[in-house]
């Protein structure tokens, strides 16, 4: 396998995400690199679902509050916006319904050919304020029963030990290995 010129990758455009699910998103976007480059392509779409907001913010987790924030918003500014209008939709929610999950979902491709999927996922329950520094996004407000502490309040080897992404990579490592045998 060989490897791109960062330089070459930059010139690329990011594909428009058009998938109703982390899998189609995924899919679409490791096809679409694997086409533009002639190479392999891992790609990674996440997000997360909240079971009071029928599924939202979902594929749309990254853009959730976009009207909220201009072009261009730094990252910070585009988590605090997502979060302040998940608080709100979630206000009147009670806490037993406040279900959530982050999910994660990998695909590998060749240019026309999908060649290996697998997705990993955490529950969890939509705190009612953030707490903790850690982490992005959505980590503040993501309170993990078991572990009795939000995504933002866990040091960052525990998150990655049971983060929907680190079950994503070591389900995805697993089955390369497989493939490559």
């Amino acid at each position: 396998m060989r490897l791109a010129e960062p330089t070459a990758l930059d010139r690329i455009d990011e594909p428009e995400e058009t998938g109703r699910t982390f899998a189609e998103n995924a899919r679409q976007k490791a096809l679409y690199y694997a086409r533009a480059t002639g190479l392999w392509c891992l790609a990674d779409d996440s997000g997360l679902i909240v079971d009071a907001l029928d599924g939202e913010p979902g594929v749309r987790s990254a853009r959730y509050a976009a009207e909220r924030f201009a072009p261009g918003a730094g990252r910070s500014q585009r988590d605090a916006a997502n979060t302040a209008k998940l608080l709100e939709a979630l206000r009147d929610v009670p806490d037993e319904a406040r279900t959530a999950r982050f999910i994660c979902h990998l695909a590998l491709a060749e240019p026309g050919r999908v060649l290996l999927e697998a997705t990993g996922a955490v529950e969890g329950v939509i705190a009612r304020a953030p707490a903790g520094q850690n982490g992005f996004g959505y980590d503040p407000v993501f309170f993990v029963p078991r572990l009795g502490r939000t995504a933002a309040e866990l040091p960052p080897e525990r998150k990655n030990e049971i983060s929907h992404r680190g079950q994503a990579v070591r389900r995805f490592a697993r089955l390369l290995a497989q493939m490559l045998r």
